[in-house]
């Protein structure tokens, strides 16, 4: 058990590294990049959608990367926004890993780009334990998935920058409770800032953007620093995102898995 825990450790110590070296490198161009973690069908590619469309708009460079398993589905209505937008196949990974974002990112992230969208695999579990090298984390979680979401995924709801509520327009429909909910996010996430959105009917709209650019602006995220954040080895997510790992979840795959020789992410200034 110890030489499972050690390597888990040691896989995650690696990530990081890589992590901080892409976030440096991202800085060096003026841009940041934002995770979004989610249970699959949570809506966050519609939100994502609107997002991107609303940053074309005022004239801000953003790009975006998905990560699923299979099929270029999300990619193709990312794309719809007129953002550049890359889809990434994990063929069974249940999460994207700092190596692997810089090696997909080297060559293709277009001059200039400010934000860079990463939409996770849709999995609430594995992907929270690893640093992208982003500046804003963000979980989202929509009215159909019940209050409780906080409480079951503790890690992905505890380490976020950012809470955004989705699908709202449901809400009466499935007889959600808003103040249950937030409760719960501040059980595990003390000062977390959580937004109402719906895709549908445009609640919400820019407010992801918003915070993302005021991100990049310089502003702390709003979630002040944890105390007493679950253990493991502490690092730091950017700005005010410290926290530990858990290590309690087993992953029903081997991490093993090494990425050195990720092509190195051409650094430039807009």
């Amino acid at each position: 058990m110890c030489r499972t825990t050690d390597l888990r450790q040691a896989v995650l110590a690696k990530n990081d590294a890589g992590a901080q070296e892409l976030r440096t490198a991202l800085a060096r161009r003026g841009a940041i990049a934002v995770n979004l973690l989610s249970s699959p069908g949570s809506g966050k590619t519609a939100l994502l959608e609107a997002e991107l469309g609303l940053a074309r708009e005022r004239g801000l460079p953003v790009a975006a990367l998905t990560a699923d398993l299979a099929t270029e589905n999300d990619a193709l209505r990312l794309a719809r926004s007129g953002a550049p937008v890359k889809q990434v196949l994990t063929d069974g990974l249940c999460h994207l890993e700092a190596g692997m974002l810089r090696g997909h990112l080297a060559g293709w992230l277009p001059d200039g780009t400010r934000l860079l969208f990463v939409e996770n695999v849709g999995n609430l579990v594995c992907p929270a334990s690893y640093d992208l090298g982003e500046s804003l984390r963000v979980a989202l979680a929509s009215v159909t998935e019940g209050e409780d979401k906080p409480l079951k995924y503790p890690t992905a709801f505890g380490l976020a920058q950012l809470v955004v509520v989705t699908k709202t327009d449901l809400a009466a429909a499935v007889e959600f409770d808003e103040a249950a909910f937030r409760a719960n996010v501040e059980r595990v996430n003390p000062g977390v800032e959580v937004v109402l959105t719906s895709a549908r009917t445009g609640l919400g709209a820019g407010l992801l953007l918003d915070r993302a650019v005021a991100v990049l602006d310089g502003a702390a995220p709003h979630r002040p620093v944890m105390a007493g954040q679950a253990g493991g080895h502490g690092h730091s997510h950017g700005p005010g995102h410290e926290h530990g790992h858990e290590h309690s979840h087993e992953h029903g795959h081997e991490h093993g898995h090494e990425h050195q020789h990720a092509p190195a992410l051409t650094e430039r200034r807009s």
